[in-house]
């Protein structure tokens, strides 16, 4: 049980545990992790990781005045089992609990809310940088850690090229577990292997590096090339030289699973001035065995209990958005050899693994390099491929600059595929995909959709890879809901009208489309004749149709799973403006200004009056505000 986890309100008390009490700590650590995803989805084999390392960091140095980044943040959660937050653990990913990110709102100990991988290196150096600023701040300590699976991205190698030239004194500790979410991918990777396996430093570091520190850095000729040599020979030992050309003083590999010898290093880069990189080699899914076979499954496993060893997962009864969407991938590509598709470090969360297996001449997974693979999908297509960059709505704004210059004003034919398209449940702001269709819908050429259910998913990627230019296409985390309804074909900038009303329109953009068609039903039980129309095309509008429904209904209700401020009810809006309509009676259902928390997503949906329920309402009540009766028979035409 957790004898000694129970105990801690602050990591002040560890101080004076044995390195016996702290492998105890470690092991108790575990099995509150394993406790927790035997009752929902969490983030597991990269928090079974860190354990060691968490607790070494936090008994040698003082995070209530030093600086800690952990990057990227799903890795927080030891983190916060020894910061206080361990009574409210059980409630981590639910309603008014934990967040499964560091969240300044739970913690002093938590700096910044991240869920995107690779600035950890920045905001550390940022806050080293204002901490030597401020009087009597400069003695701060400054940490990033920081996976090798966020290593490659562009901004970490911007941020040491920074500190180097700063010279800033900070840590940077290199988690390196051979693991993104999938297997790591590209060249440093092999980079980070090479070191892995280099025995002769690894051998003669401790005698060696202990002479060579000795040896002074004076000023005469002599001295400058012995100083020179000192570095080259060091650098030739370990094989750092990529970090250390950086400014970075190189150490390591050492390994991450070893509390004594990782307090003992963190001890001595204390004392060295200038960025220190610290390679820690750690196992994803260390202590659980299941986990650290397969650390890709068991990054954020289903519901499981485990009894004897035999693992008894919760399985959902029906396919997701994103299921489709994988299938019509690999249907497209096994019909045109010019279909390609890329993803940055998600092969496993977008479900591409059997494309991956199919066509891997034809798969790209880039690491988690958005902008670089965005911009390398426009010179695909440039070349005369047909490239789909499929990334959750999340992560694809760390492309937007690419998404600008190198597709839309290129007018180029690269498909976006946003996964995990509005609120994402569990994972809460950091992953929430409310802004697309703003950031999407503002560049010219660029042609936004919003499916209605999997039928129209499979169809608008047919028609985006027909199209001479960028297209968008937005779905959500959840369940496939079916429009039981006769089907129109996809149009370029043609809505569906699924039924007129009498009363009042609902127009729904993307996969609420059922709760819609729903709350319409509902509404015909209280009298109220309200027709549902299906969007599909954010741009270009359909303003024949959208228009029609604003100047003969008596209220029009939008309907999107997105952020509202230019979104797709804001561009009805515009629409109506500009045809010199009233649009007083158009009420926008979607994400209001502000960040939205963690919970579970048809909790969130409620919150939000975006399910049936929450739509009908909102009905009701403008068909009362308005006058509106169901003996009122205005149909639309």
């Amino acid at each position: 049980m957790d004898h000694l986890l129970s105990k801690i309100e602050s990591p002040r008390d560890l101080d004076g545990f044995s390195n016996a009490q702290l492998e105890q700590l470690a092991g108790e650590m575990r099995e509150v992790l394993c406790n927790l995803v035997s009752n929902r989805t969490a983030h597991f084999a990269s928090n079974l990781g860190v354990v060691e390392l968490c607790i070494a960091l936090h008994t040698t140095y003082d995070f209530s005045r030093d600086r800690l980044i952990w990057d990227t943040g799903h890795q927080i959660y030891p983190h916060k089992l020894i910061t206080g937050r361990y009574h409210e653990f059980g409630a981590m990913r639910t309603k008014g609990g934990l967040m499964g990110y560091p969240n300044p709102h739970e913690s002093e100990y938590d700096l910044f809310m991240t869920g995107h991988a690779g600035c950890s290196v920045s905001t550390a150096l940022g806050l080293k940088s204002g901490d030597d600023l401020l009087d009597g701040q400069g003695d701060r300590h400054s940490v990033a850690v920081i996976g090798d699976g966020a290593f490659p991205s562009g901004i970490v190698y911007e941020a040491m090229n920074n500190a180097g030239g700063m010279k800033k004194k900070m840590l940077v500790v290199l988690n390196d577990n051979q693991m993104s979410i999938c297997h790591r991918v590209g060249g440093m990777g092999e980079y980070l292997d090479r070191l892995r396996i280099n025995s002769f430093y690894t051998g003669l570091k401790s005698e060696v590096l202990k002479v060579l520190n000795k040896v002074p850095l004076l000023g005469d000729p002599a001295e400058r090339f012995l100083a020179q040599l000192k570095e080259s020979i060091k650098a030739g030992l370990h094989g750092g030289m990529l970090f250390e050309e950086l400014n970075f003083r190189y150490i390591g590999p050492i390994d991450g699973h070893n509390i004594p010898q990782l307090r003992k290093y963190l001890t001595m880069v204390k004392d060295v001035p200038g960025p220190v990189l610290l390679h820690v080699i750690t196992e994803k899914g260390h202590g659980f065995k299941p986990a650290a076979e397969d650390p890709v499954f068991f990054h954020t496993p289903p519901q499981f209990t485990c009894d004897d060893e035999v693992l008894a997962f919760k399985k959902s009864s029906s396919p997701a958005y994103t299921d489709v969407a994988s299938q019509a991938i690999f249907e497209e590509m096994l019909a045109n050899p010019k279909v390609t598709v890329m993803t940055a470090a998600m092969c496993q969360g977008t479900k591409l693994e059997k494309v991956r297996e199919a066509f891997p001449e034809r798969f790209f997974d880039t690491g988690i390099c958005e902008s670089h693979t965005v911009a390398f999908a426009a010179g695909q297509a440039k070349a005369g491929m047909r490239p789909i960059v499929d990334i959750y709505s999340t992560f694809l704004q760390r492309s937007y600059d690419q998404i600008f210059q190198e597709v839309a004003l290129q007018n180029l034919p690269v498909t976006f595929l946003l996964d995990r398209a509005g609120l994402t449940g569990p994972d809460g702001p950091t992953h929430h995909g409310m802004f697309d269709l703003g950031y999407m819908r503002v560049f010219p050429n660029m042609v936004v959709l919003a499916p209605g259910d999997d039928h129209d998913l499979r169809a608008m990627l047919s028609f985006a890879l027909a199209h001479d230019g960028p297209v968008s296409i937005r779905y959500p985390k959840a369940n496939v809901q079916a429009i039981e309804s006769e089907r129109t074909p996809i149009e370029m900038g043609r809505a569906e009208v699924l039924d007129w009303g009498h009363d009042g329109t609902i127009i729904g953009c993307g996969t609420q489309l059922a709760a819609c068609v729903k709350a319409a039903a509902m509404l015909r039980e209280d009298g109220l004749d309200v027709g549902v129309i299906n969007a599909r095309f954010v741009k270009p509008l359909d303003t024949e149709t959208i228009l029609r429904a604003v100047g003969n209904s008596p209220f029009v209700v939008t309907v999107e799973e997105a952020a509202l401020m230019g979104g797709f009810g804001s561009a009805v809006l515009e629409a109506a403006a500009d045809a010199g309509l009233n649009a007083s009676h158009v009420h926008r259902l979607g994400v209001p200004d502000r960040f939205i928390e963690h919970a579970e997503r048809n909790e969130l949906l409620a919150d939000l009056s975006l399910d049936a329920a929450g739509i009908a309402a909102t009905c009701r009540d403008l068909a009362a505000r308005l006058n509106v009766q169901a003996s009122d028979r205005r149909r639309v035409s």
